[in-house]
């Protein structure tokens, strides 16, 4: 399993608008100025370890985040052709699987992944009611292999720093994951 870092895209980005469809074929849009809730994007795929390891802990992460107020969406953008454990209707399987009960979409184009500078999986970005990046990086220093209990810590601290005092953490490490799965010829000029 390669360990594939974050881009770490510059805090103050706003969030780029989307309209994806989720498992089912439902689309979902975000678009700038909307709702003005706190975002959180997370890339994230089926079969990757490194998503698989934090699953539990960041499903109970999103619906805490659901009951304060901040929207959170999944996108999974790798290659289903020759990746089709992450392929939609393998989604929905997940999703139930870890009672993942917010939107998970599917970045066919990958057009979304590039647009984040999404460099793998799991990828988190967590936008403030402006919807300006104030945080990117990791879940915890937890990873499949280590001993380190998954608690999602990094990105926990990041959302009550968001939500209590408005502002952002000065201190932010990179997501570490399995890299985005890109069709051939369709890696963006950031990665790797």
């Amino acid at each position: 399993m390669a360990a594939t870092p974050s881009t770490m895209l510059a805090l103050g980005t706003k969030a780029p608008a989307f309209d994806l469809p989720d498992y089912l074929g439902n689309i979902h849009s975000f678009q700038l100025g909307e709702g003005q809730n706190p975002l959180l994007i997370a890339f994230i795929c089926n079969h990757c370890p490194f998503v698989v390891h934090i699953m539990p802990q960041f499903a109970a992460l999103a619906r805490d985040c659901a009951s304060r107020g901040i929207r959170v969406i999944a996108i999974s953008s790798n290659d289903v052709e020759h990746y089709p454990q992450d392929a939609p209707d393998k989604m929905q399987n997940f999703a139930q699987a870890y009672q993942l009960d917010i939107p998970y979409l599917y970045d066919e184009t990958q057009e979304i992944a590039k647009a984040y500078h999404a460099a793998c999986t799991p990828d988190f970005y967590l936008f403030n009611a402006n919807h300006e990046l104030v945080y990117r990086g990791q879940f915890d220093d937890s990873r499949p292999g280590n001993t380190t209990p998954v608690t999602g810590k990094d990105l926990a601290r990041a959302i009550d720093v968001l939500m209590n005092e408005g502002s952002i953490i000065t201190t932010q490490k990179p997501s570490i994951g399995c890299n985005i799965k890109w069709k051939p010829g369709n890696a963006p000029h950031y990665y790797g």
